[in-house]
């Protein structure tokens, strides 16, 4: 009996190791199964962490302002420079030409006159600002595609302020600009981007002391009960295409 419970034994330990032993050769394959994607065919790929030049053309449109004279309606072309900062953030610098139009008003013509409002005529401004992006998938793409959003500040500067006989002496001048920025990138290869991008675009205008001035039908361009200054907001869509080192 001693010796039948010994072999009974030996057999009970060598089952239960041959078991244990299936059981991990299996688990991999398991949790292979059931966990991620096979990388070669995964819809996740990473993104190059390293700086890209991206060269876009777009249209900026919308408000000219309470007194009518803003720029808008403008073509707009530039390039950015990007320089990553970590896995999903990265600091972008712009540069742009906006090459639009506005109207000239003249504060001494009355209101009814059609003096009073005439263009609209050619005016171009340049902006140059840096903002920060932040990656919303992180430093992957999904099937390609990559949404961000950012903010930004920057400067406006006045290139064409359009032919203005009036001397009304309004200028659109030098000013500080801020944008918020959304958009989404598609890496159709691995180096190449192409970016769509939507831009909430602000400024502020100032008005000359004339457009207080009453004309001699007594209106006048601004109201005295409102500033001569006023905050504009400018949709901006651009297409571009980049490249990173």
């Amino acid at each position: 009996m001693k010796r039948a419970d010994r072999r009974l034994s030996g057999w009970a330990v060598r089952t239960a190791i041959g078991v244990a032993t299936l059981l991990t050769a299996q688990a991999p394959n398991r949790l292979t199964a059931q966990v991620g994607h096979d990388p070669a065919h995964s819809p996740y790929q990473d993104i190059i962490l390293r700086s890209s030049p991206v060269l876009f053309f777009g249209h900026l449109s919308a408000d000219r302002g309470r007194a009518g004279v803003g720029i808008s309606n403008a073509r707009t072309f530039g390039a950015r420079y990007e320089i990553p900062a970590g896995r999903s953030l990265l600091f972008q610098f712009t540069a742009a030409y906006l090459e639009g139009d506005r109207f000239v008003i003249d504060p001494r013509a009355d209101s009814t006159s059609p003096e009073r409002r005439t263009g609209p005529v050619p005016a171009a401004i340049a902006i140059t600002d840096v903002g920060i992006l932040l990656r919303l998938t992180g430093g992957k793409t999904w099937r390609g595609i990559a949404p961000y959003a950012g903010v930004g500040i920057g400067l406006a500067y006045d290139v064409r302020s359009g032919r203005d006989t009036t001397r009304s002496e309004y200028r659109f001048g030098t000013k500080f600009v801020l944008n918020g920025a959304t958009g989404v990138r598609w890496y159709p290869a691995r180096r190449l981007m192409v970016d769509a991008d939507l831009r909430a675009q602000f400024w502020r205008l100032r008005y000359p002391v004339s457009f207080h001035t009453p004309a001699a039908d007594g209106s006048r361009v601004v109201p005295l009960s409102q500033p001569l200054t006023d905050w504009t907001l400018h949709p901006w869509i651009s297409l571009g295409i980049g490249w990173i080192f």
